[in-house]
């Protein structure tokens, strides 16, 4: 009954001036973990906010939460419980005690092999999930990273990735890090192979065994990879997905370029998270209420991408990031029982960095023909000088103001009337494009955390509304699958069956 009440509704609201909307002012300011969340430039009123939450009690979003925190079955395809967030909560109890002391374990390594000091470079060898959060967390934190040691990554299967990785450096004091939970993703063991060549070449066999360290769920791959020479591991818990893998083991890299200090904080902001996503009532969660609002952007509002806009230096991977989070949990169209998804699922996703961005796709987001959603986050990375910080705010400020009230023609005429009208005509902003607005008042580790966590918690809870599996992955293990077929066809070893791959061989070849 909600959702077809909500289809109704979805119809009327377009007409409404979201302007008008946001004047009223119905719309909560929520906040959590030191962030806020004021919502009331979308196309929501009393109405459609209590039908929503309506809809959250008949499918009992709240049971949802409790499922994830109580560690029961929410990845029906592998019948796993998703742990990620008792990585960083600590357990009360045995029941995800075992997993939250993986994380200690990383901290651990990293601290001795800060106080060792035997290297002064760490190569990151990872993909996906294994890749993308560490390398946003050096990215935001680059000012802090420990003097004298130097982090670089690689994750593409083009060679000249892992050549720039390892260029200048001397294997004497390079330290690498592969990680894969399976221990058996090709991207990266290919590198790691080049990598176990470089250390062999100038090192020996026993020598660069030492040199490297294995994040993985599966150490007896890993020492059958190094020809039987037990392999210094990290344990990779078997119920954490790559894509929620940042607070792991899979982070040592980072937990040691930075300091193990930066990631306990970077795990306490997260922890915070999730005891409000946890205890706050629907009405008042900040990952429900954001879940309830992708549901109704996409599913009924009918708009197919959502644009990032991270107003700090410090977020300017968040997208990137994101883009895996939420297109590979949500990106499917049958749900967990092999039905069809009863609605439209995940919009794209796609954004940059604020004020940047204003100089280019900004331009297609406020005249464009196509309306975006967008989603403002404010949150200076430095408070070293306060222009620098009014700046940011101000134009972050503006760009939601113009982008949902726009400019009419008469604003346009009355402001400047010796405008010609074709000129004129060129300068009306249609205004109407929603946006929600994010806010924290400096992007400090924990404030990122809190903002991992709320994003995670967010896209779970969308897939439930959406009523997929947001925890497996099928259409990337085809493509991996695909590839391993292609292979030997590359090698003139037999044909391709399809015939535009076929043809596309035949072309590169």
């Amino acid at each position: 009954m909600t959702i077809e009440t909500l289809k109704s509704l979805s119809k009327s609201i377009q007409t409404q001036s979201l302007q008008a909307l946001a004047a009223r002012g119905s719309r909560p300011v929520l906040s959590g973990a030191g962030w806020k969340a004021d919502s009331s430039r979308q196309y929501l009123t009393p109405e459609i906010s209590d039908t929503l939450l309506a809809h959250a009690e008949a499918i009992n979003l709240q049971g949802a939460i409790d499922r994830l925190f109580n560690a029961e079955i929410v990845n029906p395809s592998e019948n796993r419980p998703a742990l990620h967030w008792a990585l960083r909560m600590v357990p009360d109890g045995d029941l995800t005690a075992s997993e939250h002391e993986t994380t200690v374990k990383a901290l651990a390594k990293a601290e001795s092999l800060l106080r060792a000091g035997d290297f002064s470079a760490i190569v990151h060898i990872g993909i996906g999930g294994s890749d993308f959060g560490p390398r946003l967390y050096a990215d935001a934190f680059a000012d802090r990273q420990v003097e004298g040691l130097e982090l670089r990554f690689c994750a593409n299967v083009d060679p000249l990735d892992l050549d720039l990785a390892l260029r200048g450096l001397s294997p004497a004091n390079t330290l690498i890090i592969g990680i894969s939970k399976s221990f058996g993703t090709e991207e990266t063991l290919y590198n790691l192979g080049r990598a176990r060549k470089w250390l062999e070449s100038a090192l020996g066999a026993e020598k660069a065994s030492e040199h490297l360290l294995l994040v993985t769920a599966n150490p007896e791959r890993a020492t059958t990879w190094l020809d039987g020479t037990p392999a210094t591991t990290l344990d990779m818990p078997i119920s954490v997905g790559g894509r929620y893998s940042i607070w792991s083991a899979a982070s040592v890299a980072v937990m040691t370029a930075f300091g193990p200090d930066t990631f306990k904080a970077f795990l306490a902001g997260a922890a915070e998270m999730d005891t409000h996503v946890k205890s706050a009532p629907v009405a008042e969660n900040l990952a429900a209420q954001l879940a309830l609002l992708d549901f109704w952007n996409t599913s009924f509002m009918g708009f197919g991408s959502r644009a990032v806009l991270a107003y700090s230096r410090r977020l300017r991977m968040l997208p990137t990031y994101l883009q895996q989070l939420e297109m590979e949990s949500n990106g499917k169209s049958v749900g967990p029982d092999g039905d069809d998804a009863p609605l439209s699922t995940a919009p794209l996703l796609w954004g940059g960095e604020g004020s940047v961005g204003q100089h280019s796709y900004h331009q297609w987001l406020h005249q464009g023909t196509h309306i975006v959603p967008a989603e403002f986050i404010l949150s200076p990375g430095s408070h070293s000088d306060a222009d620098g910080v009014e700046a940011l705010t101000a134009h972050a400020l503006a760009q939601a103001e113009v982008m949902a009230n726009g400019r009419s023609l008469e604003d346009v005429k009355a402001e400047e009337p010796d405008l010609p009208e074709h000129i004129a005509r060129q300068k009306v902003h249609p205004g109407g494009r929603p946006s929600t607005f994010l806010s924290t008042h400096e992007l400090t580790p924990d404030r990122l955390g809190a903002l991992i966590a709320l994003f995670e918690h967010r896209t779970y809870l969308a897939g439930v509304l959406w009523e997929i599996n947001s925890f497996d992955q099928w259409g990337v293990e085809r493509g991996k699958t695909m590839a391993t077929r292609l292979k030997p066809v590359l090698r003139g070893e037999g044909q391709a069956d399809d015939a535009a791959t076929a043809r596309l061989i035949e072309q590169i070849s």
